[in-house]
């Protein structure tokens, strides 16, 4: 993971904020403010890109970047010409699924790979795992594959929220996050709450953000959940141990 730059959000607003109000002061720390192309990637988006890209670009007023609409038609080129890229959220599926279909997934993962910064947030945070399936989105379309571009050893789950609602009786979060490590041993999911964001670069991962993060593994039979605190420096190699 030596070199590689990520900033992955939970999502988009917190609460009653502005569209990317919390994120913003975030990614242009990361950035930096050299003038720079930004190659933003809309595909997670069923409605019209064009305004996504806009609103993306309506959230950044001070930002130094140059935010490039990614198209079918200008993908790889755009990608492979740009100094960052940006994934925004919607629906994981469908953005996996365009991702695929355009032949991009290994583009972009050997662009961040050569240390070129990714932020995304929500869906465009959930590929940065092995694969897509702590995602809370409904498969609205079946991708090629679920794996995902692999930045992190661990699973993302964006938007986490364990609401246990009197008189419903489906499943918590929490129990369908633990229905994919039993089946998939040795894993883990790491949980950002709203306002949370993972950071990786000079090969440390840190986790930080307005509230707590979650990890979940199962170990000797059980579903561990340990507390991560704002500011907490997490081993990215899951052969060292925990995450933290």
């Amino acid at each position: 993971m030596k070199g590689i730059r990520i900033l992955a959000f939970s999502s988009s607003r917190v609460g009653g904020g502005a569209y990317l109000e919390t994120a913003v002061p975030v990614m242009k720390e990361f950035l930096g403010t050299t003038s720079s192309t930004i190659a933003f990637i809309p595909f997670a988006s069923v409605d019209n890109h064009e305004a996504y890209a806009n609103n993306v670009r309506e959230g950044f007023p001070a930002l130094a970047q140059n935010i490039k609409l990614v198209t079918p038609g200008n993908a790889k080129t755009t990608i492979e010409q740009c100094d960052a890229v940006m994934v925004g959220g919607g629906n994981t599926f469908k953005l996996l699924h365009d991702l695929y279909a355009y032949d991009l997934v290994e583009i972009i993962r050997a662009k961040v790979q050569s240390g070129t910064p990714y932020i995304g947030w929500s869906a465009g945070s959930n590929l940065c795992g092995p694969t897509l399936c702590t995602t809370n989105d409904m498969p609205i379309v079946q991708p090629k594959s679920f794996e995902a571009f692999d930045f992190f050893p661990f699973q993302i789950n964006p938007h986490y929220y364990n609401l246990v609602t009197k008189g419903f009786h489906g499943e918590t979060r929490d129990q369908r996050l633990e229905e994919f490590l039993k089946l998939n041993e040795g894993t883990s999911i790491v949980c950002l709450p709203e306002g949370t964001w993972l950071r990786l670069q000079n090969n440390e991962l840190l986790f930080d953000g307005a509230a707590q993060g979650t990890v979940m593994t199962r170990e000797e039979g059980q579903t561990i959940h340990r507390l991560v605190h704002p500011g907490t420096i997490m081993s990215p190699n899951p052969k060292a141990g925990r995450l933290f």
